[in-house]
C-alpha cells in the first residue's frame, strides 16, 4: 500500500506559505481522487489521515516541520508499513515549477526529513521534492525567513499546476 505523507506546519498562519508544500500535495491529492464519494481525513492526535484501498495520505496537524519524526511513531500505531513511504516536502534547492522523486535522495538541509529518517532508522524511503525557490539574486532572505512566507497568487498557481504533474507521475487512481 502506498503511504503518502505531506509535511508541513500546523495553524493558520502557515497556511499557504512554502514550508507547507508537502500538506498542499496530500490536499490536491485528496481534492482531486477522493473528496466528492469519501468521508475524508481523520484527525489523529498529531496527525490528519485519509486510508483508501490501496493509498493512505497522511499530513501533519498539530506537529511543527522540525518534528516530523512523531508522525512515524503515530502511523506504526496504526500499523502502517512504510515500504512504500513517500515523503513529500518543499525543497530550496529546486527551482518552483520544478521537482524531484528520489529513492534515499534529499535536499542539503531539512529537519523534517531528518526527523523522518532518525524515527525510520533509515534513509530508505521515496522523496517528493517540490521546488519552492523563486527568489531573484538580488532578495535578502536567509531560507528560514523565506519558507516562511506565503505563495503569491502567480507562484501559487505554477505550485498546483506541478503538484498535478507530480500526481500524474504517481499514477494515483
Amino acid at each position: 500500500m502506498k503511504l503518502i505523507l505531506g509535511l508541513g506546519n500546523p495553524g493558520a498562519e502557515y497556511i499557504n506559505t512554502r514550508h507547507n508544500a508537502g500538506v498542499v500535495l496530500v490536499d490536491k491529492i485528496y481534492e482531486l481522487k477522493f473528496m466528492s464519494y469519501e468521508y475524508g481525513f481523520r484527525r489523529k492526535k498529531d496527525i490528519s489521515v485519509y486510508e483508501s484501498n490501496d493509498l493512505v495520505l497522511a499530513k501533519t496537524a498539530n506537529i511543527f516541520m522540525n518534528e516530523s519524526g512523531r508522525i512515524i511513531q503515530e502511523l506504526r500505531m496504526m500499523n502502517c508499513e512504510f515500504d512504500q513511504l513517500y515523503v513529500a516536502h518543499d525543497d530550496l534547492d529546486i527551482r518552483l515549477g520544478e521537482y524531484k522523486i528520489q529513492f534515499e535522495k534529499g535536499p542539503k538541509e531539512h529537519n523534517g526529513l531528518l526527523s523522518i529518517e532518525q524515527a525510520l532508522g533509515t534513509k530508505e524511503f521515496w522523496r517528493i521534492r517540490l521546488g519552492i525557490d523563486n527568489r531573484q539574486a538580488t532578495d535578502s532572505w536567509t531560507g528560514e525567513q523565506y519558507v516562511l512566507e506565503k505563495f503569491s497568487k502567480d507562484e501559487k498557481l505554477i505550485l498546483d499546476a506541478t503538484i498535478e504533474r507530480v500526481i500524474g507521475e504517481l499514477a494515483i487512481k
